[in-house]
């Protein structure tokens, strides 16, 4: 139960975290793990949307880490507005009530229902090159956390810098959040397990380590909370496989199918999205693809139907009942076999990759790639282009993530969904009990 007259709550997001990955955690007075189902796609936007209105992606609208923009012809990844997420937050009501809400290192956090906000924001320079700098709502906060953290390490935070020690960066900003402006529930997000987990699959020895990192950062974060007065709740947004076969590329496969169209500029290929008959946007483990008309879908479909890789392909009734019936996502929606991932590319020769290919570069192209967490030796500041060095990919509601918290959640959630809803109910409890 919360405390009556200061309801206090600390929610963890965190990356990666399997029930399996949960139960090494060194949690307070040996706090039970539960397996929970993530949404499809078990990806971080989803996921998270999914969590702060207790919907699945046919309501909010987040079915990927990317939207494609079907006015636009375009697809955009990791876009921050708030608005993007659809529909009421479990929180609403609670804050209406005056309790302060703060949100550090989610998604789509720009502009949202809280009163703290905390997430990367670089400005790129008119003429290349890029200022690390973080919005923050006050204004003050990130100034403030900057004077006693340093500057937020954001070429750690993605890319072939990325190490799990990004997370010490915020597990800081938590505790000083924690103990200054104190808001009534506060959400953060740790991204510690998910680089090596995804360079080097989730049983390296490397991302072993990175679970050790982890247990220190949460340990301190908990520490604080106990501290401040705060109850607290951990949770997984997805749990990352084995890569144990060969990727899929859906794009090439529908360009050899002459569905994809593409542009050659300068000997490069880049996509024709206008001009297409139909596209994949890929991210992770499923691929949402994309086609007007109804023949082109049916080609595409059966395309992508004969690639053995490929466990099954979403349409109609099949598409509503996995949760993803909404206007932005593809017309099918397809998922890769367990330990297999889906690469954007449409191109076959190296040659033919487009500028960005090469670059960490997670907005304009129109796939998630795990690629960019590796280096090439030449050109300098290049990205590697091998999709067989990725050892571990997601996106799959399987293998369940894992759920902890200081309180009893009893009957224990069976899905991220439920748990959510759990939330909701006991802020609602704080609320009438305050």
């Amino acid at each position: 139960m919360f405390m009556t007259r200061q309801p206090k709550l600390l929610v963890l997001s965190i990356a990666g975290l399997s029930a399996e990955k949960a139960r090494a955690l060194s949690l307070p007075g040996g706090s039970a793990v539960h397996a929970v189902r993530p949404p499809l796609p078990a990806v971080t936007c989803t996921s998270q949307a999914t969590f702060r209105t207790a919907a699945p992606p046919a309501q909010h609208g987040m079915v990927a880490n990317g939207i494609y923009h079907r006015a636009l012809r375009k697809a955009l990844f990791w876009e921050q507005s708030a608005a993007l997420v659809e529909g009421e937050r479990i929180w609403s009501a609670f804050r209406r009530a005056g309790n302060r809400v703060g949100i550090l290192f989610w998604q789509q956090s720009m502009g949202e229902d809280a009163d703290l906000v905390l997430t990367p924001a670089p400005i790129h320079k008119h003429h290349g090159g890029m200022i690390m700098d973080c919005y923050s709502r006050p204004a003050g906060l990130y100034p403030r956390l900057r004077g006693k953290l340093g500057g937020f390490p954001l070429h750690r935070y993605w890319g072939p810098l990325a190490s799990p020690r990004v997370g010490r960066w915020i597990a800081g900003a938590v505790v000083e959040v924690l103990r200054g402006e104190a808001p009534e529930l506060l959400l953060a997000y740790l991204p510690t397990l998910d680089y090596n987990d995804q360079r080097y699959g989730p049983a390296d020895r490397r991302s072993a380590a990175a679970l050790r990192v982890l247990d220190e950062q949460v340990g301190r974060i908990l520490t604080a909370a106990g501290e401040t007065g705060y109850e607290w709740l951990l949770w997984g947004d997805y749990a990352i496989s084995a890569c144990t076969d060969r990727p899929v590329f859906p794009n090439r496969l529908l360009r050899d199918a002459g569905l994809l169209a593409c542009r050659e500029v300068r000997g490069r290929l880049y996509p024709d999205l206008p001009g297409s008959r139909a596209f994949a946007m890929v991210d992770h483990a499923v691929a949402h693809v994309y086609a007007d008309d109804p023949a082109d879908l049916a080609a595409a479909v059966a395309v992508l139907e004969t690639e053995p890789a490929v466990e099954q392909v979403l349409t109609g009734p099949t598409r509503a009942a996995a949760g993803l019936d909404h206007a932005r996502a593809g017309e099918a929606v397809a998922v890769a076999a367990d330990g297999v991932w889906f690469a954007y590319p449409w191109w076959a020769a190296a040659r033919e990759a487009p500028d960005y290919a090469t670059h960490v570069d997670i907005h304009n192209k129109p796939g998630f790639d795990p690629c960019e967490l590796f280096a090439r030796r030449w050109p300098p500041g290049a990205t590697s282009q091998d999709p067989g060095r990725i050892g571990g990919t997601h996106g799959r509601t399987d293998p369940a993530v894992g759920v902890a918290a200081g309180f009893p959640l009893d009957p224990p959630p069976a899905t991220l969904a439920e748990l959510a809803e759990t939330v909701r109910g006991r802020l609602s409890e704080a609320c009438s009990s305050s």
